[in-house]
């Protein structure tokens, strides 16, 4: 195997082969090393659709060999250590590697030791997570018989900020089904603002919320759990405010301790692990040292340059970008870093291809129902002109939730990451 690659690509996720599989179709003369210790490849889009036992978790997952791009040298190993003054990746088993032009793109981590209490129940009991166990999800769904039915999410950026209430709505929905509703108190609980970031949508999620008696609670953080008693303590995080109330008679049984903190009993918790980007990541010089983006790496918001080692590119769920971490960002970001490192390459000078902040969540919000929340950079609505034109993305729709359960898979494994999409 060499050691030194013209272009090293960490990380065989979404973004990794996507990348590896687009360069190579420009130009099959690269030589192009990818580190990935995985065997398998997971298509965790679905993961919302197995926790609500409407997809089998088995067509999610696939083996990693099968998608390297032919003529990419797979090392399969873990990275362990990024020097980016000298070149050079240490991996764990395998040695040190150089390059000429380094792609790091590992994805990010789940790092649930975070929120204390956490690591002792995940993916326990009544305790589920779609991020790490979806068809745990599933079992929990099928033996809850009413009560607090929990969801919520970290303070930390996350994967596919809408799958925490994804999975809320198609839990009710399958409560009503199998005749709970009534006994049972839904709670989506979110550090968060608003329900959705981007006005058109979260119109439509506030009157399906309203509609269908959920109890929304935003500025709610999630602070510690016990496990033994099944307590799930949220801190009120608005700012400015130096204490909560809870109103009377509040459904959830709620209890106030001390000024900001708010005890909720719960018979069936999901949520979604604290997240972080890779220990190697946060502790090299291409990760951001200080401030709000502390750990995740330096890219231009636009051309997906490192802004301070310019033979580095970098997309997806690593980098700190203003948008949504999702598979259908890394679909626009990917030929934005391909043109721009090409051009590198070739004239010695990055291109000026521009991503403009899209990412899409697909919002199911039931059995057979989706909204299709297309947007970019400072939430502005950026739907697909075609689908447009078809369907209203804002409203909830039968043919996009066929596009969530088919159409992606579909596009994902055969376009997508051989490059073609």
């Amino acid at each position: 195997m060499l050691t030194h690659y013209q272009i090293l690509i960490i990380g065989g996720g979404t973004a990794g082969i996507t990348i590896a599989a687009q360069l190579k179709r420009k130009d099959a003369s690269l030589q192009i090393g990818l580190i990935e210790p995985a065997e398998k490849h997971y298509y965790q889009p679905a993961w919302t659709l197995v926790g609500a036992g409407a997809f089998d978790f088995k067509e999610t997952e696939r083996n990693e060999k099968d998608y390297i791009p032919n003529g990419v040298d797979w090392i399969k190993d873990k990275a362990t250590e990024i020097n980016p003054v000298i070149n050079e990746v240490k991996t764990a088993t395998s040695g040190s590697f150089t390059y000429d032009f380094l792609v790091p793109v590992p994805g990010l981590v789940m790092d649930p030791e975070l929120l204390p209490g956490l690591s002792e129940v995940l993916d326990q009991g009544v305790v589920c997570s779609n991020y790490t166990n979806p068809e745990h999800t599933w079992e929990v769904l099928q033996n809850f018989k009413g009560g607090n039915a929990v969801f919520t999410q970290p303070t930390t950026p996350i994967k596919c900020g809408g799958a925490p209430q994804k999975i809320m709505y198609m839990a009710e929905d399958y409560f009503r089904k199998k005749g709970v509703r009534e006994k049972t108190n839904v709670l989506f609980a979110t550090p968060g603002t608003v329900i959705f970031g981007v006005p058109e949508f979260a119109k439509t999620l506030n009157k399906i919320i309203h509609d269908r008696d959920i109890i929304f609670k935003p500025f709610y953080a999630p602070v510690r759990i016990d496990g033994e008693k099944q307590e799930i303590t949220f801190r009120y995080s608005k700012p400015g405010e130096s204490n909560c109330t809870i109103m009377e008679g509040n459904p959830l049984g709620e209890e106030l301790i001390g000024a900001l903190d708010i005890k909720v009993h719960y018979d069936m918790l999901h949520i979604a692990p604290p997240q972080t980007a890779p220990k190697f990541i946060q502790e090299s010089p291409i990760s951001i040292q200080e401030g709000p983006g502390k750990g995740w790496i330096d890219v231009d918001i636009h051309t997906m340059q490192h802004k301070r080692f310019p033979n580095i590119f970098s997309i997806g769920d690593v980098t700190h970008l203003p948008t949504a971490k999702t598979g259908a960002a890394i679909r626009k970001q990917a030929p934005v870093l391909v043109q721009n490192l090409l051009t590198l390459i070739k004239e010695g000078k990055a291109g000026q291809q521009s991503y403009e902040g899209y990412s899409s969540c697909p919002i199911v919000t039931g059995y057979g129902k989706m909204l299709l929340c297309e947007f970019k950079y400072d939430n502005v609505k950026d739907s697909d002109p075609l689908i447009s034109t078809l369907v209203d993305t804002t409203k909830e729709q039968y043919s996009m939730w066929l596009l969530k359960k088919y159409g992606l898979p579909f596009l994902y494994w055969n376009l997508m990451l051989r490059g073609k999409a």
